[in-house]
């Protein structure tokens, strides 16, 4: 019988994270580091915090990425092609008429942005780069994703005018998610109300996979 104390996750993810090779640690960091700058924001978020979330080395972290502006850069490239990448799948292909039926497609598409909150920090991560518009490098970046978005919307049929709604709602269940409002959702009739207008289906399940308050990240 052993008698030696239990490693910490950040321990076992270290130990876990020697046995992989580079190809295979990139996206492990990069998940962390969406969820870390998204709670943290830019400037709040050192390679450290990174590292620790990662299980890896600081150093390792700045060996593989050359700091904190590429870092950032990668990460949220990482978050917009989960988003592109769920919404693709969502919207599956259109009917033999070449068009989607506009509700039931944004009725998907909504359902999936939603169900990505399961990936720790994507929604914030973006909206922090939304805030770095005037960041030359950051802001490119930013500037660039959001263009994206918009132009993959379009291709599946949805008028600017439909784009322009969609993206109103997935700010403002960025805005819920980044209050931490989860926490208030039993005690306060006015914050239930408000996440019920944000999120489809079932509020529990969403306020098990928000962040919390006293969450890190």
């Amino acid at each position: 019988m052993s008698t030696g104390t239990a490693a910490t996750p950040a321990e076992q993810g270290g130990r876990a994270a020697s046995r992989m090779s580079a190809g295979e640690r990139r996206p492990l960091i990069l998940e962390a580091a969406v969820a870390v700058f998204g709670a943290n924001g830019y400037s709040g978020t050192t390679t450290d915090l990174v590292a620790s979330a990662a299980g890896v080395s600081q150093p390792y972290v700045v060996r593989m990425f050359g700091g904190k502006q590429r870092l950032f850069l990668e990460a949220l490239d990482w978050a917009v092609d989960r988003i592109s990448a769920a919404f693709v799948e969502a919207a599956g292909p259109a009917p033999d008429g070449g068009v989607h039926e506009l509700g039931a497609l944004q009725d998907r598409l909504s359902a999936a942005y939603v169900q990505l909150l399961e990936v720790r920090g994507l929604h914030l991560i973006v909206s922090q780069a939304f805030l770095l518009g005037g960041e030359p490098v950051i802001g490119d970046a930013a500037r660039a994703h959001f263009a994206r978005i918009w132009t993959l919307l379009r291709e599946m049929g949805m008028s600017a005018q439909d784009v322009r709604e969609f993206y109103a709602g997935g700010m403002l269940i960025n805005t819920m998610v980044g209050l931490r409002l989860a926490d208030s959702m039993d005690s306060d009739p006015e914050v239930t109300d408000m996440l019920r207008a944000c999120f489809s289906g079932s509020l529990e399940e969403v306020a098990k996979t928000v962040p919390r308050p006293a969450d890190a990240w």
